[in-house]
């Protein structure tokens, strides 16, 4: 039987305050007026707008150039400040998220869970004794109130306002996220989540998110989101900022779920130091369009980065997505794998870099990327880049592009699986490796949402 998307549904919540729609400086200081930023952060801010508006669209991977940015609302926030207690949300919005299942997964699974809805985050709480250790988990408005000079130290020094055009725009508009600090030695058994949700329609969702990881700490982060389905496009244009300091071991998993008209454009950065470990764990569904790179540099003797990015992409999607390393050190390396999979004329994309600079002696790294193809309609492309300025660098790539056998749906099939469920369980399969991550009940839940977007179109409203 057909399954609906779960998650499509829009809840009828009106915005204690909504931003007139369309780019403009006078939307940027009602933002920052309203935060009651420093004026640090507000220049910050209007140089954003600057660059945003100068910088061209990018010309190569997926087309961005439908995109209406003036159809688009840049802000609108539901509650008043983050609650942190669960009874404290707004009665709708806190049903919303109890149809997400996010309460009844910071009972089982977390340490502390944020949750944001629309422009704002509506939720976050840690544990006490976590809490006690030093630990700071809030949310990014909330921090740089309370912990100003630590932000600032940090804010904006992985990726740079003008480092592209949505990071421009992220530091234009950028409201909520998530910003942790994990104090030296201190080791966070528990992963810390933090969930999304897109609301509004032609809403533009910008949150900021900054991980600081102190020497020989470890910290693990999962992140979801969701969005309703529309027949107008909303934008989601997020930064992500980690700072892994000497031996600090940190893990961002994402597993994003948008609907089938979020254009999906994220840049997500970090540095590594001395013997560090940053691991990006990327999986993308659902989207009309993602350009999404995870980067790390390797910039401390013996760091190291493990990037493991799954995509899947259906009729009218395009997930362009892929890694990015830059081995600034001696001693450093890499493995980036990437699994993607196209069905009923979509496409997928593996855009990717591994460079080894001068100077960063006996340099490893292994790049694989794996793309399943069910169809003659649907498309994957590889775009691999290597710079090497070491002679004694190892840098190792394999790409394969292969389809469902007949022999695999015939087992299946008269196993008393639907072709449909069957070519499924062979994609459940295929993403095994980013199955393996996840809590058991996200990876159930991973899944049941291959299933339903392989199953059929989702429904628009």
């Amino acid at each position: 039987m057909k399954q609906k998307y779960p998650y499509g549904f829009h809840d009828d919540v009106t915005p204690l305050y909504r931003a007139n729609k369309g780019l403009s400086e006078a939307v940027v200081r009602e933002i920052s007026a309203i935060k009651q930023e420093p004026q640090w952060m507000r220049d910050i801010r209007l140089r954003g707008l600057e660059l945003f508006t100068k910088k061209p669209l990018p010309m190569w991977g997926a087309d961005l150039s439908h995109i209406d940015f003036n159809a688009i609302t840049y802000y609108a926030r539901s509650s008043d400040k983050p609650a942190h207690s669960w009874k404290q949300v707004p009665k709708k919005i806190k049903a919303t998220f109890e149809r997400l299942g996010v309460p009844e997964s910071e009972r089982k699974f977390f340490a502390g869970v944020g949750a944001q809805y629309d422009s704002e985050t509506v939720y976050h709480h840690i544990r006490k004794d976590l809490e006690a250790q030093g630990i700071i988990f809030t949310d990014t408005d909330t921090a740089l109130r309370e912990h100003p000079d630590l932000f600032k130290k940090y804010f904006g020094t992985v990726v740079p306002i003008g480092d592209n055009k949505f990071s421009a725009l992220n530091a234009a508009y950028w409201s909520g996220g998530s910003f942790i600090y994990i104090p030296k030695g201190v080791k966070v058994a528990l992963p810390l989540q933090a969930y999304f949700r897109i609301n509004e329609k032609n809403m533009g969702q910008f949150e900021r998110t900054l991980i600081i990881a102190d020497e020989d700490s470890e910290v693990h982060y999962i992140e979801g989101c969701t969005a309703p389905v529309y027949t107008t496009d909303a934008l989601h244009a997020a930064v992500v900022e980690i700072i892994a300091k000497p031996r600090a071991r940190v893990r961002y998993t994402t597993i994003q779920n948008w609907s089938s008209n979020v254009y999906n454009l994220v840049t997500k950065r970090a540095r590594a130091e001395e013997g560090a470990l940053v691991e990006w764990v990327d999986g993308n569904l659902g989207s009309k369009t993602t350009m999404k790179y995870p980067t790390v540099f390797l910039a401390g003797r013996g760091a190291r980065a493990d990037i493991l990015s799954v995509s899947l992409a259906g009729k009218g999607q395009h997930q362009e997505t892929g890694a990015k390393v830059v081995h600034l050190a001696p001693e450093t390396s890499s493995s980036i794998v990437a699994k993607s999979v196209s069905f009923g004329g979509g496409r997928t994309s593996y855009r990717g870099l591994a460079q080894v600079a001068r100077g960063a002696r006996n340099a490893r790294i292994k790049v694989r990327c794996d793309a399943l193809v069910l169809d003659t309609k649907s498309r994957s492309d590889t775009y691999p880049t290597i710079k090497a300025e070491e002679h004694d660098a190892l840098v190792e790539h394999e790409a394969t592009v292969s389809n469902i056998s007949e022999q695999e749906l015939f087992y299946l099939k008269s196993h008393g699986f639907s072709e449909t469920e069957a070519a499924s369980l062979v994609v459940s399969g295929f993403f095994e490796p980013l199955a393996k991550t996840l809590p058991i009940d996200y990876a159930i839940e991973l899944n049941r949402l291959i299933q339903m977007e392989m199953e059929s179109n989702r429904p628009t409203a």
